[in-house]
């Protein structure tokens, strides 16, 4: 027989030898062929030259430990393989096939035998798969992708570690040969480490040349656990929250696998969304340190003073943040933070606290009947009475010692904003049947409902509205009417 073949007994697997059980069955099957020739040789002796019986020879065909049938030819067997040889040849040009490998051929001597060869070798055939020399990744022991060589196996472990680090950092990592690492800079960023969690193994074996992975298909494959991606075209009807339900996804899922679209996108028919759901046959795992100048948050204290009226404040002390330098050591897996630790802290500055004090007492929102001047100083620069042809409803005071516009008596807001010719202003009800307004203001102190003591500020002097200049239009209602403010200011 050929030296092509090789023998039952030596029989390998496909990634590795048999055990020796199956070594054993193999030889017993051999030894049993053998032993079977033998007898049926004798007999045609013991039976003379009256024997007209010829002896013939046929093989037991074996791929792997799997029997496929018997053949009558050799040569029939060496075709197919062959022919399997030179497809794959052609398909795979730089690659090194082979389809013997898990052939195996046992022969025996017989005096008549049917092999019914078309039915075998069309068996073979069909299951007899080319290989090639390959490097296997194993995860657990379990192979899961193929590779040419040690050489591609080690590009795509690069490439896959370059999905989550920059090749300036995997440089900087792999030339550092030292434990004894400088300092941190301030707001420097420091890679410790790229690794695989995953228990991974490489080995030497045989595999067909369709499973062997280029490095950048198989970062994909290790990545997503499929080498393509799912695309889904978008029907007529569709939106985000069908589509993502439809493929066993959330939202944020989706949007996460297609980041050129958001919640908005308008939908296109046709248009394609990928809606793969990725599960990582390996996961990297990065570890880097961090140091960075951080703010100290300042301490908000708020003091109280029965002097001051409730609902008045005043900033004591204006809140001043402190530093520290922080240094972090933070750990992502597949480029998602899952830790991050302190590791040194040093203060620089310390905060420097933000101090208000508000006022307790309690103001009534009744008036006294004892109306004060509205504005520090000044001047009545018009009385209220017909002026122009119409009739001014109120005081108009100018040039004062500062512009704040004091409450005339205790009351409460009952409007406070713009209102046309007056432009910004506010009215106090005094609860006693008196009423004031304060106008043409540059800004409002204020709001509606807040309860304003006699003297306190509640805006600041302007000339919004139909206004002349800077000054303040002050009026007095007494039950509904107008009344001069003169006759009742102190």
């Amino acid at each position: 027989m050929s030296s092509k073949w090789k023998s039952k007994k030596d029989f390998s697997m496909k990634y590795t030898s048999l055990d020796s059980k199956k070594k054993k069955i193999i030889k017993k099957i051999a030894l049993t062929a053998a032993l079977l020739s033998t007898v049926t040789f004798n007999l045609a002796f013991a039976n003379g030259e009256e024997s007209k019986e010829t002896i013939n020879k046929i093989y037991h065909v074996y791929l792997g430990d799997t029997y496929i049938g018997p053949v009558s030819s050799e040569e029939a067997v060496t075709e197919i393989v062959e022919q399997k040889e030179q497809e794959a040849s052609l398909q795979y040009k730089n690659m090194e096939v082979d389809a013997s490998s898990d052939v195996s051929l046992v022969p025996e001597h017989v005096f008549s035998f049917d092999t019914n060869d078309s039915s075998t070798l069309e068996k073979l055939n069909t299951e007899l798969e080319v290989q090639t020399p390959a490097y296997a990744l194993q995860i657990d022991e379990e192979p899961v992708a193929y590779f040419k060589d040690e050489q591609d196996f080690e590009e795509a472990i690069r490439q896959l570690k370059l999905e989550y680090v920059t090749e300036k950092q995997l440089q900087q990592l792999e030339n550092n040969t030292t434990t004894d690492l400088p300092d941190l800079k301030k707001n420097e960023t420091r890679l410790l480490e790229v690794s695989i969690v995953e228990n991974i193994t490489v080995e030497d074996t045989k595999a067909n040349p369709a499973e062997i992975l280029s490095p950048d298909e198989a970062v994909d494959y290790l990545k997503s656990g499929s080498v393509e991606k799912e695309l889904y075209a978008v029907q007529e009807g569709d939106v985000l929250g069908k589509i993502a339900k439809k493929h066993n996804l959330s939202m944020a899922e989706l949007l996460k696998l297609n980041p050129d679209i958001n919640e908005n996108s308008l939908l296109q028919i046709g248009q394609k969304l990928n809606v793969t759901v990725e599960k990582p046959l390996v996961n990297i795992k990065v570890v880097y340190e961090k140091a960075r100048i951080e703010k100290i948050d300042f301490t908000k204290v708020v003091k109280e003073n029965d002097s001051m009226y409730k609902g008045e404040k005043v900033v004591k002390q204006e809140g001043e943040y402190g530093k520290k330098e922080v240094e972090y050591v933070i750990t992502e897996l597949n480029g998602n933070r899952v830790e991050k630790a302190v590791t040194e802290e040093t203060v620089l500055s310390e905060p420097s606290d933000r101090v208000v004090v508000v006022g307790t007492k309690v103001v009534s929102d009744r008036g006294t009947g004892a109306f004060a001047w509205p504005t520090s100083g000044g001047y009545v620069s018009s009385n209220m009475g017909n002026r122009w042809g119409e009739f001014h409803r109120g005081l108009d005071i100018a040039r004062p010692s500062n512009y704040n516009i004091t409450a005339s008596d205790n009351g409460v807001v009952t409007f406070a904003g713009w209102d046309g010719t007056y432009g910004q202003k506010i009215v106090v009800d005094h609860n006693n049947g008196y009423e004031t307004v304060y106008a043409h203001l540059s800004e409002i102190k204020v709001s509606v409902g807040q309860v304003v003591p006699q003297g306190s500020i509640i805006g600041i002097m302007g000339s919004t509205g139909r206004s002349t200049g800077t000054h303040l239009h002050f009026e007095v209602h007494k039950n509904g009417s107008y009344v001069n403010p003169l006759s009742l200011l102190n």
